[in-house]
C-alpha cells in the first residue's frame, strides 16, 4: 500500500500488514489483563493458550504479549517460527533459543543440559523461561508430547 493511500486516510502504517509495529497497536484492557496474568504466570510456571477464529488477532496477541515479558530484563523468551517441525528439527530449534548444543541423536544428554540451564535461569532469576508458538495447532503430537 503506497504512502499516498495512506495518507488519503490518515494512516501512518498499512493496517491489513502482518508486521505492523508494535507502537500502532491498541492495547485494551482485556489484552492488558491476559498479559499481566501470564506475566504471573511465569513465576510458578504453567500454560497459557490463545484461541480463536482466523483474523482476531491471536498472532498481535502474542507480539504484544513477547513484547511485554522481554521488557522484564531477567526473563528469558524463546518464539518457535516453525511448529510444523520435526521432533529432531523441534529440539535443534529449542538449543538454538536457549543456546544450547542439543543433539537429536542423543535427546537425553541434550533435555538435560537444556533442564540444567533452565533450572540455573529459575535459581537466578525467579522466573520461568517462557516459550511462544504461534500456529501450535500446526505441530505435531510427537512434538506436543515432548
Amino acid at each position: 500500500m503506497n504512502q499516498k493511500l495512506l495518507a488519503l486516510y490518515g494512516l501512518k502504517w498499512n493496517p491489513f500488514s502482518p508486521e505492523i509495529p508494535l507502537e500502532a497497536l491498541l492495547l485494551t484492557p482485556r489484552l492488558e489483563n491476559f498479559c499481566w496474568r501470564v506475566e504471573n504466570l511465569v513465576g510458578q510456571g504453567g500454560f497459557a493458550l490463545v484461541t480463536g477464529e482466523p483474523g482476531l488477532g491471536k498472532s498481535i496477541t502474542l507480539r504484544l504479549l513477547v513484547d511485554k515479558l522481554r521488557a522484564r530484563g531477567e526473563l528469558t523468551v524463546g518464539i518457535l517460527t516453525r511448529p510444523q517441525t520435526s521432533l529432531h528439527d523441534f529440539y535443534r530449534e529449542l538449543g538454538d533459543l536457549f543456546q544450547v548444543q542439543l543433539s537429536p541423536h542423543n535427546r537425553w544428554a541434550g533435555t538435560r543440559l537444556l533442564r540444567e540451564r533452565w533450572l540455573a535461569h529459575i535459581e537466578a532469576a525467579l522466573v520461568r523461561p517462557v516459550l511462544v508458538i504461534d500456529e501450535a495447532q500446526e505441530m505435531q503430537p510427537s512434538v506436543l508430547s515432548e
